[in-house]
């Protein structure tokens, strides 16, 4: 029998040799925790979602949007993307482009190198770089969804492909590096807690675009598109505000104060948010609604983003107040008036649900983000909210950022979709809309056309003819935009 090699001298300490002398085992396990509770607000907290809050015919093919941009994500993460949104520098807001995939690379000490500038020391968590690489891909893979949810129903799925990795090249790793990785926002003292604007504000903006450039769904669609399963849509939902506790509770890539205050605060501005958008519902619409609901924890876990673990739970209640109204107001009273609203098919309502509450979000942290919780995660010596003796510097630095962000977003996300429109048409032609799923994939989520039978649209068209011939008739309650943001309940009488 062999004799195993004797042990080598390496970085690692002797007696356990997969803990180096800098790893704290605790920020480790949370990180990588964290890590986990944000992929499941994907994988499966968002496919969920997406594939039953949309038309039964639409359900295989959202889902799979999904599941794709969060694969696609990670092979272009490690590749590239992950240096270029958290490496050294480059360019004032882009990181140098290189590969995390080498052992050297991976079991080092996570480090921003960007972060040291002009005196600020290099942030350096205490674990390794493949836990850090893990966490911010599973950000990056979220913002392509949440991207997702504004071309459900008439994107190709093949210009679709090809659109996810360009945009996190060019949008995502620019945003990331500008606002956390040491580029010239993140200097500049732009607050960004957990993605407020890296990742909602950015998404809903991109997600506008794209719905823009892409094109409507069919108009018998944008009519009438009730979800197919309430039950599951809220399954997915509850994924998504359970895992936020690892969206906002990673943020300081340590399981310390600030994690704590953030994971309570999340909590608490989405319960709020929810309650105030019911309420509304009720005085306007004269019964709740649970697509109603579900878009208000959303707004609530969105405005509360930017400044989860830098703001009082007092005030996280009052951010969740805001989450829960003004959001409301411009899907359901604002959007019926503006015509560019109008024209724009943005499916699930991504604009309001994540724009508007991102932007909301930021400017709030801008006035209510507290001096004693910011010194534990701010790099900047003072930073505080216009609240608490900040003036109007930080609300200035905030809407100075959002303004970088939407900018950016129209102007890259425009430019993706001009490409990739000129090798494949954007928008899948309008015979295969009014198929969906079996005409996208040859699949169909339930089997109610018999046992292998496919899909005939002229035999759908005729009973349904029927049906309303014989004395039928059809009532759309419509109390918002199509898709997310709108109640458009069907109702046979």
């Amino acid at each position: 029998m062999a004799t195993p090699p004797p042990h080598q001298p390496g970085p690692y300490a002797a007696d356990l040799p997969a803990v180096p002398a800098w790893l704290n085992k605790g920020d480790n396990a949370w990180q990588l925790t964290a890590a986990t509770f944000v992929g499941i607000q994907s994988m499966p907290g968002l496919v969920v979602l997406y594939g039953s809050i949309v038309k039964k015919k639409w359900a295989v093919n959202s889902a799979f949007m999904a599941l794709y941009a969060y694969a696609s994500t990670l092979i272009v993460w490690v590749l590239l993307a992950f240096c270029m949104a958290f490496g050294d520098r480059l360019l004032p807001f882009w990181g140098k482009a290189g590969p995390a995939l080498s052992e050297g690379f991976l079991a080092a000490r996570a480090s921003f190198p960007a972060t040291a500038r002009h005196g600020t020391p290099r942030t350096e968590p205490y674990y390794p770089e493949a836990t850090l690489v893990l966490f911010e891909f599973e950000l990056a893979a979220i913002t392509l969804v949440l991207l997702a949810g504004s071309l459900l129903g008439r994107m190709n799925i093949r210009a679709w492909m090809a659109f996810t990795p360009l945009w996190l090249l060019f949008s995502y790793t620019i945003c990331a590096f500008s606002l956390w990785g040491g580029g010239f926002l993140y200097h500049w003292g732009v607050i960004d807690y957990s993605g407020g604007y890296v990742i909602h504000l950015s998404s809903g903006v991109a997600g506008f675009t794209a719905a823009y450039w892409v094109g409507p769904r069919l108009k018998s669609d944008r009519e009438r598109f009730a979800p197919n399963n309430i039950l599951l849509m809220m399954v997915g939902g509850g994924l998504l505000w359970l895992g936020w506790a690892g969206f906002n509770g990673g943020a300081p890539y340590a399981p310390n104060i600030t994690a704590s205050v953030a994971v309570l605060n999340t909590n608490v501005s989405a319960a709020t948010s929810l309650l105030t958008w019911t309420c509304l519902d009720v005085i306007f619409f004269g019964k709740p609604s649970v697509i109603g609901a579900v878009q208000g924890m959303m707004t609530g876990l969105v405005c509360v983003t930017a400044g989860a673990g830098l703001v009082h739970t007092w005030a996280a209640i009052l951010m969740g107040v805001c989450a829960g109204s003004v959001p409301w107001f411009t899907m359901m009273i604002l959007h019926k008036r503006s015509t560019l609203l109008q024209k724009v098919d943005d499916t699930l309502a991504v604009f309001h649900t994540h724009a508007v509450a991102g932007l909301l979000g930021g400017v709030l942290t801008g006035l209510l983000a507290t001096p004693d919780l910011t010194a534990l995660h701010s790099h900047v010596p003072g930073a505080r909210g216009a609240f608490y003796g900040g003036g109007v510097a930080q609300v200035g630095k905030q809407l100075g950022g959002a303004l970088f962000v939407v900018a950016w977003n129209v102007v890259v996300t425009t430019g993706i979709l001009l490409a990739v429109g000129l090798v494949v048409p954007l928008r899948m032609p309008d015979d295969q809309l009014r198929v969906g799923d079996d005409a996208a994939h040859g699949e169909e989520a339930y089997a109610l056309w018999g046992d292998g039978e496919r899909f005939d649209v002229t035999r759908n068209e005729a009973a349904r003819a029927g049906a309303w011939g014989n004395g039928g008739r059809e009532e759309t309650v419509d109390h918002g935009p199509a898709g997310m943001g709108a109640r458009g309940v069907t109702i046979q009488l």
